[in-house]
């Protein structure tokens, strides 16, 4: 099939290449010349394991191809999916103007029938907002025939793993309402995504509302665990038991199970927090409360205070002309990705107290230095650590779990671990000569 996918970011770009994998003929559109130029210079403007590869394969065979023209990508694609951002904007609610905007590109240059696919996180009615936004273009130029439908299918990509995700998905959802061109829709995407329900159906047919809904409530699930065992790992830490054991113990529960049950400085990237708050937004907006969803918020706040916190414990509440070292700066391990990433919360408030600090993550450095210009950039974890009265282990890299501790000690000033991922086993540190700190053990 020709599918055009409009936005050149996280989302489109990894749902364009896999689609080009399954042997689709792809065209992303994006506005920004610069990243379209770099895109068609074989580089990449966003890091994810595994997508340099799969694009440099698909653009050798043909099948994916990048564009800033709209009225190519319009005509060259049967389905066209918007995957544009929908930032916070300051009450919460998911700014739609990017959406929208292309929404109304779409109608200016069609002229026949489209399958148009809301990608993008997008609170619920969206999908009737891009309709009239099609429609009204259409009525300009004085066409009332029917010349496309909007339908709703969400992206369930985990940053670090999402090419995987995408090409072994746990389900598909699709929401498509009724309609005249009902059998027309759903035989153009069976057939888009036919490859994944060769062995059993994946695909998960539903109203528009309700998978606008779906996404919501799946990232505010997976939030939800989040906060809630950071609350158990704090409590325990009052107690003096150990979170990890917790973890284990309720994880083996299958009514439970294992996943999203690691406690640390809460979540980050480009989907929890914007979506528990849009979420929180929406149900404002119709009257009602999300009592649940705000607390996790609230308590994902929270959280980010934690190191700090441990930091004054030892140091005191005035930083100033102290070095410390963080150890990872993007919201999680395989990406570069800053949004909403933990590290910036603590960062920002260790430099508020005066401290000066170096940091190291083996992907996420050029991005972080664009929100903290202050912060030293090392080249290595061993030499953010040089000299530093305290280390902190913010994102879980690979990278960090076997550095040699007993080094490490040696080359700091002072002798304060915090490891808020809780990586290192506690007696290791301990032998290696550190003051240890770490989440609810």
């Amino acid at each position: 099939m020709k599918i055009s996918i409009v936005g050149a970011g996280y989302v489109g770009l990894v749902t364009g290449g896999c689609l080009a994998e399954l042997g689709h003929q792809v065209m992303c559109i994006d506005s920004d010349a610069a990243k379209v130029a770099t895109l068609n210079a074989a580089g990449l403007p966003i890091y994810e394991p595994g997508l340099q590869e799969l694009m440099a394969r698909n653009r050798a065979e043909g099948r994916i191809h990048f564009t800033t023209d709209m009225a190519q990508a319009v005509e060259h694609g049967e389905v066209i999916f918007i995957a544009v951002g929908t930032p916070s904007k300051e009450d919460g609610s998911a700014d739609l103007q990017h959406v929208l905007a292309v929404a109304t590109q779409i109608g200016r240059h069609l002229k026949k029938f489209k399958v148009i696919v809301n990608k993008s996180t997008v609170p619920v009615g969206t999908a009737y907002r891009v309709q009239k936004c099609l429609q009204d273009e259409l009525n300009k130029r004085g066409i009332q025939e029917s010349l496309f439908e909007v339908i709703s299918n969400p992206e369930f990509l985990k940053e670090g793993a999402a090419i995987k995700d995408f090409m072994h998905p746990d389900r598909i959802v699709i929401g498509l309402d009724a309609s005249p061109n009902y059998n027309t829709v759903h035989q153009k995407m069976e057939l888009l995504y036919s490859s994944f329900n060769r062995h059993h159906a994946r695909t998960i047919w539903m109203d528009v509302r309700s998978a606008e809904l779906t996404k919501y409530a799946a990232n505010a699930m997976l939030a939800t665990r989040i906060s809630f065992m950071n609350e158990i790992a704090n409590l325990a830490d009052l107690m003096g038991a150990d979170v990890d054991s917790v973890r284990r113990g309720i994880g083996a529960d299958a009514r439970i199970g294992h996943g999203f049950l690691y406690a640390g400085t809460g979540y980050g990237g480009s989907c929890f927090p914007k979506d528990t708050r849009a979420l929180i937004q929406t149900a404002l907006d119709c009257g009602s409360q999300m009592k649940v969803v705000t607390a996790v918020e609230n308590v994902n706040d929270h959280q980010k205070t934690l190191l700090v916190n441990r930091l004054i414990q030892n140091f005191g509440e005035d930083l100033s002309g102290l070095k410390f070292a963080i150890w990872g700066m993007a919201f999680k391990p395989n990406t570069d990705d800053m949004r909403d990433a933990p590290s910036i919360a603590i960062v920002q408030t260790l430099l508020d107290a005066g401290a000066i600090v170096h940091a190291h993550d083996p992907e996420g450095m050029e991005e972080a230095a664009k929100i903290l210009p202050d912060v030293v950039m090392a080249d290595s974890a061993y030499s953010a650590a040089q000299d530093a009265y305290a280390v902190a282990l913010v994102t879980e890299w690979d990278a960090y779990r076997a550095l040699d501790l007993k080094k490490l000690h040696a080359a700091m000033a002072g002798d304060v671990l915090v490891d808020l991922r809780n990586i290192y086993r506690p007696e290791e540190a301990q032998a290696a000569g550190f003051n240890y700190v770490s989440v609810g053990r």
